[in-house]
């Protein structure tokens, strides 16, 4: 699984022209699922995104937890993060997962994140034509991939 997480101050989601997920101060999260991705790497990634300090401190220094400052998440699903651009110029998005398996890991991802940060999530409509806005924090923008962990 491949997230693209950015700090912000505000951000929403519409579809249809109607609002289905908006936070406040927290976390937008763009997540990518591949066929390949198991519980491990929900577990994993769920605990590693509420645990990151990635906020400021008093001081100023990036040294406290979504979960610290009590943050909210907005959780957008997004294959394209999938994309292999190695040949030609269209990208391959080939290690997408489908729909079929996507939608439960998914779901998983939604119930995990919720149990790590102890508070209901925001979300987007999984497949959708999403319209997403963001007020980026710092900007603030971090790539994790859970079968990279670094």
């Amino acid at each position: 699984m491949r997230v693209v997480i950015q700090r912000v101050t505000e951000a929403s989601v519409k579809v249809n022209e109607q609002t289905v997920g908006a936070i406040q101060q927290g976390l937008l999260i763009l997540a990518g699922i591949e066929a390949a991705d198991t519980d491990e790497d929900i577990e994993w990634l769920s605990h590693k995104i509420v645990q990151l300090r990635i906020f400021n401190d008093a001081q100023g220094l990036m040294n406290v937890s979504l979960k610290e400052i009590d943050g909210n998440i907005l959780l957008i699903s997004q294959f394209t993060l999938h994309a292999a651009t190695k040949k030609g110029n269209r990208p391959s998005f080939i290690k997408a997962a489908k729909p079929e398996i996507a939608i439960p890991i998914y779901e998983k991802l939604i119930a995990s994140l919720e149990n790590a940060l102890g508070k209901k999530i925001e979300k987007g409509i999984f497949g959708a034509d999403m319209k997403v806005a963001l007020l980026n924090d710092g900007p603030v923008t971090i790539f994790i991939d859970s079968k990279n962990r670094e």
